[in-house]
């Protein structure tokens, strides 16, 4: 059900003709129809955000929304004060069809940067997704449906919490993705009843450990935009600790689904360093190998090339992760082909069939502070994607 999961949204993805893919659904519409409207967000940092953006940056700054509008075909970036009254034109239709003000409306774009959206359809777009809300599964599923540009699947979550209370998401993004969020517009419901302050707090530190630990090309986005939205339609105020933990689980999901998703990939990559001095350190060491193209055109070949794991990991500064390189050993779905920093087991003996990938590298410093980062391959088809990109 997408973000219909939780009780008090609705939501509709039609054809709005904003899209270069002929017949693609392009434009969705959430709203939340309350009683609470409690909001929260984290963007990308991208220096040249898009214009909806800047928008929404500014509309949950206060803490609440009422709908959000989302459109696939074309990014809304780097098009100046054109591009900014555009997401401003977008939410004042909305705004005046939900009856509510435009500051209680969030603007998502994605797609080709640097190009202004055909507004007209847009905002005729706006009136058909408005007509067709609804708070059923389908509407739900058209509408994850509509974010998409070169994902193959849509991606959503359902999670229910002990007395309740549910969460409900949907997100788009297979490339152009990156540490620091990736090219995914994301939005995730919940009808528990809880703060803008407790939303934001919850998901800043569910995005950290999920969205930003993802990267399929070492890319960021200029659009990024994850929300979460509370109706408090269920009337149960959650337990904090509970609903901090499920918010986490439903953004990891998520962007589990993205690598799952990623551009072309043959093999999803999951990089764990432990023994690090403390978990940044372990964190700017598995940054650094999924960074690796070599490595990721290695793995897409079937090779556990750990030359190419150790050289990556020998990037990240001393100061920024102390360790003593003569102490690493890697292993790769379980062979451990490089034992104090030299060659271990023959890479022949992995076994590189399986669609993940395990690369666990323990840096032996005597401490045990760990992090996990995934990211993809890159095979032909990556290229070919992003060759003759159409959104």
């Amino acid at each position: 059900m997408s973000v219909t999961f939780a009780q008090g949204f609705s939501a509709a993805g039609v054809q709005a003709g904003i899209s270069a893919v002929a017949g693609k659904k392009d434009l969705a519409l959430v709203v939340n129809n309350g009683p609470l409207d409690a909001a929260a967000g984290v963007f990308t940092s991208n220096r040249f955000c898009a214009a909806p953006v800047q928008w929404s940056r500014g509309i949950v700054a206060d803490g609440h929304v009422k709908a959000v509008i989302l459109n696939s075909g074309g990014a809304n970036a780097c098009t100046g004060e054109a591009g900014y009254a555009q997401s401003k034109a977008t939410a004042e239709k909305v705004a005046s069809l939900v009856g509510v003000e435009s500051d209680r409306v969030a603007v998502c774009s994605t797609g080709l940067i640097g190009e202004l959206l055909p507004l007209d359809h847009v905002l005729d777009g706006a009136e058909k997704a408005y007509a067709a809300l609804a708070d059923t599964a389908d509407a739900g599923a058209d509408a994850s449906h509509a974010i998409m540009t070169t994902d193959t699947k849509p991606k959503t979550v359902e999670l229910t919490g002990t007395t309740g209370w549910k969460i409900g998401g949907m997100v788009k993004g297979s490339g152009m993705i990156a540490p620091q969020l990736a090219t995914m517009l994301c939005v995730i419901t919940t009808d528990a009843v809880v703060s803008a302050g407790q939303l934001q707090a919850a998901l800043t530190v569910a995005a950290e450990h999920s969205f930003n630990r993802i990267d399929v090309d070492g890319c960021m986005s200029t659009n990024d935009t994850v929300l979460l939205l509370a109706s408090g339609a269920s009337g149960v105020e959650p337990d904090k600790d509970e609903f901090n933990d499920l918010v986490r689980q439903a953004c990891a999901s998520l962007a589990r689904q993205i690598i799952g998703d990623g551009e072309g990939a043959s093999h999803d990559i999951r990089i764990t360093v432990t023994g690090a001095t403390s978990e940044e350190a372990a964190l700017a060491c598995g940054r650094a190998v999924a960074a690796s193209n070599l490595l990721k055109c290695a793995i897409s070949g079937n090779d556990p090339n750990w030359g190419r794991i150790v050289s990556s990991l020998g990037t990240v500064p001393e100061d920024v992760a102390p360790y003593d390189a003569d102490k690493v050993t890697v292993d790769v779905n379980g062979v451990r082909i490089c034992e104090n920093g030299g060659a271990g087991r023959d890479r022949s003996e992995v076994d590189m069939t399986p669609r993940e990938v395990h690369i666990d590298i323990d840096l032996n410093t005597g401490s045990d502070a760990c992090a996990t980062v995934w990211t993809d391959d890159l095979t032909h088809e990556y290229v070919h994607i992003n060759a003759d990109y159409e959104s």
